[in-house]
C-alpha cells in the first residue's frame, strides 16, 4: 500500500458543479492526482435509466447492529490499523501489476432525503450501476452512508451478498469535517468519531465483505479530522483518479477523467447516488472497455492496495 504527503487539490473541474451541489448538499469534488509516497501528516486534499432489476424500498427496515465495539477493528480486517494511532491517507496502491479499483460513493444528507421525500428525484440508488458490475462479474468497493443504507436496505443487502463487492464507510450523514468543503454542512468536531463509528455499526449489520476503509465526503480533511479518527483504527482513502460524475451532463467527460490518468494501483472514484450522478452507469461501460484496452483489471479495493 502507498500512501503520501499532502497536496494542493484541483478545482478546475469542479466550478461548473459546485452551484448544484451546494443545493442538494452534495460534493462534486474533483482534484490533482498525486504521486506515491507517504503518510499526510497535515491537511488533507480534496476530491473531488431504467433498470429491469427491482427497484429499492424503504419499507423494509435496516437489521441492527451487531458490532459491540466498533473502535476495535480485527486485525485481518481489510484496512485496519492500530487503535490509537492517525490513520494513513492512500491514494493509489502499488504502480506494479495491472489491477486498478473500481470505488463508488453512496452519498446521502438530510437535503437528499428531503428530496426523494418531495418527490424531486425518483432515486439515489443507481441499479444500472449494480446491474452492469454483477453481469459483467466486475469487482468494486462501496463507500456507503449510513443514511444511505437506512434508505436503501435492500440494496445494500444486494451489495453485501456479491463476493466481488467490498463495504467500506462514507460517514453516516455526509457532513463536511472541514470548513469551506463545497458548501456541505459542517459536523461539530465533538461528533466526528462518532459518526463514523456509527457507520461502521450500520454497514456491518450487512455482513459481506466489511473492511476499515473510510473516505471523507468532499475527500475534505485536516490535521483535527484525521486525529478523531484515530480511536477506530481506519485507512483513509481519497483516490488518484477522480472522475468528476456527480451532475455530469454527458457520460463522455466522465470517462475521459476516469481514463486520462488511470495507472496500475489507481483507485477511481464514481458515484452510485443517480440522481446526483445521472450519467455514471451510461459511462460505466466505457471505463471498463477503456482499462482492458490498457490491460487494466478492475479488482477490490484490498488486493489494488496489497492487502487483499
Amino acid at each position: 500500500m502507498h500512501v503520501k504527503i499532502p497536496r494542493v487539490p484541483l478545482v478546475a473541474t469542479v466550478a461548473a458543479v459546485v452551484a448544484a451541489a451546494a443545493l442538494l448538499a452534495a460534493p462534486a469534488p474533483v482534484r490533482t492526482p498525486a504521486s506515491a509516497g507517504i503518510v499526510r501528516v497535515a491537511a488533507g486534499g480534496r476530491a473531488p435509466q431504467t433498470s429491469p432489476a427491482p427497484q429499492p424500498t424503504t419499507a423494509d427496515p435496516a437489521p441492527q447492529p451487531t458490532v459491540t465495539d466498533p473502535a476495535a477493528p480485527a486485525a485481518t480486517v481489510p484496512g485496519a490499523t492500530p487503535v490509537g494511532t492517525r490513520p494513513p491517507v492512500v491514494d493509489h496502491g502499488p504502480r506494479t501489476g495491472n489491477k486498478v479499483a473500481l470505488t463508488f460513493d453512496a452519498d446521502m444528507t438530510d437535503a437528499m432525503r428531503y428530496q426523494l421525500r418531495s418527490g424531486a428525484v425518483r432515486s439515489y440508488a443507481n441499479l444500472k450501476i449494480i446491474d452492469l458490475l454483477e453481469r459483467d462479474r466486475v469487482p468494486a468497493t462501496f463507500f456507503l452512508t449510513g443514511k444511505w443504507v437506512e434508505q436503501y436496505p435492500d440494496v445494500t443487502r444486494r451489495i453485501a451478498g456479491n463476493p466481488r463487492f467490498e463495504l467500506a464507510n462514507h460517514t453516516y450523514g455526509h457532513l463536511a469535517f472541514t470548513p469551506d468543503c463545497y458548501g456541505l454542512p459542517r459536523i461539530a468536531e465533538r461528533e466526528m468519531t462518532a459518526d463514523v463509528a456509527r457507520t461502521f455499526d450500520v454497514v456491518a449489520a450487512y455482513g459481506g465483505r466489511q473492511t476499515r476503509y473510510f473516505r471523507f465526503p468532499g475527500l475534505c480533511h485536516d490535521r483535527k479530522a484525521l486525529a478523531a479518527l484515530a480511536p477506530l483504527g481506519v485507512t483513509v482513502v481519497d483516490g488518484d483518479v477522480v472522475s468528476g460524475d456527480p451532475f455530469a451532463k454527458s457520460w463522455r467527460p466522465v470517462v475521459r477523467a476516469a481514463l486520462d490518468g488511470v495507472r496500475p494501483g489507481s483507485v477511481i472514484v464514481l458515484h452510485v447516488t443517480e440522481a446526483n450522478a445521472p450519467m455514471t452507469d451510461e459511462a460505466l461501460p466505457h471505463i471498463l472497455a477503456g482499462l482492458a484496452e490498457r490491460g487494466l483489471e478492475p479488482a477490490p479495493l484490498s488486493e489494488v492496495l496489497g492487502v487483499g
